[in-house]
């Protein structure tokens, strides 16, 4: 009998085992900022892009039609207002994402803060939660406190990517390292899908596709890009720019002809 993690995860990855998810969750972080102010049209736009998933908060979830996109409850959060930002709590159940029907969930672990410890016990408690239910687990682990010098460095990258994997993630979502062969090594020594972040919002869009680019020819299984995309000013266009790269193989010269840009 098929269980229910993999007929969930079968909502998020299409059948080259690939996914294009965007998250919206910053509205706990950062408020309502340029993009997600009206959560139902920024959908509605993913939508038409052909997006795989949506990572919302459950009030989002709870008035938001996202369609035949897969739904990844967000559990944790923090505001940028907090004396720590750093450090992330839990503010959704599994049981909660179960009632609204996700597809699955996510938490956010920065690992090298200085609450890191609780923040691995949240990991811990809610990936046992998650086997109970059959719920898959998307781990968003950064490296990210005052030892951190460089949070694209591939040791600690690999080391945050394995260290979801090891407390029971299905899913890790990690910094890009910044080129193939070193983000070959983040891939090969975690044994779930890596997707990429897509990080603070960046000048040009090539620089976007491109570094999708790198990342699926190094092995990684997709993104998970937010700023980049429900803050470009086309986000149906470069969520189908993205999806052509992630599961067309296409060029970034053809998804920038996609976007309709000059190259």
């Amino acid at each position: 009998m098929e269980s229910g993690k993999k007929r969930r995860l079968r909502r998020i990855f299409r059948s080259d085992n690939r996914t294009v998810i965007v998250p919206m969750d910053h509205g706990v972080t950062i408020g309502p900022v340029k993009g997600l102010v009206n959560m139902q049209s920024i959908v509605d736009k993913l939508l038409l892009g052909g997006v795989d998933a949506v990572v919302i908060n459950r009030g989002i979830a709870k008035n938001v039609d996202t369609g035949n996109a897969g739904l990844i409850v967000h559990l944790s959060g923090i505001t940028v207002h907090c004396p720590d930002p750093n450090n992330k709590v839990q503010i959704c159940s599994v049981d909660d994402a179960v009632r609204l029907g996700a597809d699955a969930v996510s938490v956010h672990i920065n690992v090298g803060a200085k609450q890191e410890a609780q923040m691995l016990s949240m990991l811990g408690k809610v990936a046992c939660e998650c086997d109970d239910y059959g719920m898959p687990l998307l781990a968003m682990m950064y490296p990210r406190g005052p030892n951190i010098r460089d949070s694209h460095a591939v040791d600690v990258v690999a080391h945050a990517a394995r260290l979801g994997a090891e407390l029971g993630a299905d899913i890790i979502k990690t910094n890009y390292t910044g080129d193939v062969e070193s983000f070959k090594d983040v891939v090969s020594s975690c044994h779930v899908p890596v997707i990429i972040a897509g990080g603070p919002k960046v000048e040009t869009t090539r620089d976007v596709l491109q570094m999708v680019k790198d990342s699926i020819t190094a092995g990684g299984a997709g993104l998970s890009i937010g700023r980049n995309v429900f803050q470009h000013e086309d986000p149906t266009k470069i969520v189908k720019a993205l999806s052509a790269i992630v599961h067309k193989a296409v060029s970034v010269d053809k998804a920038i002809e996609i976007l309709g840009e000059s190259k």
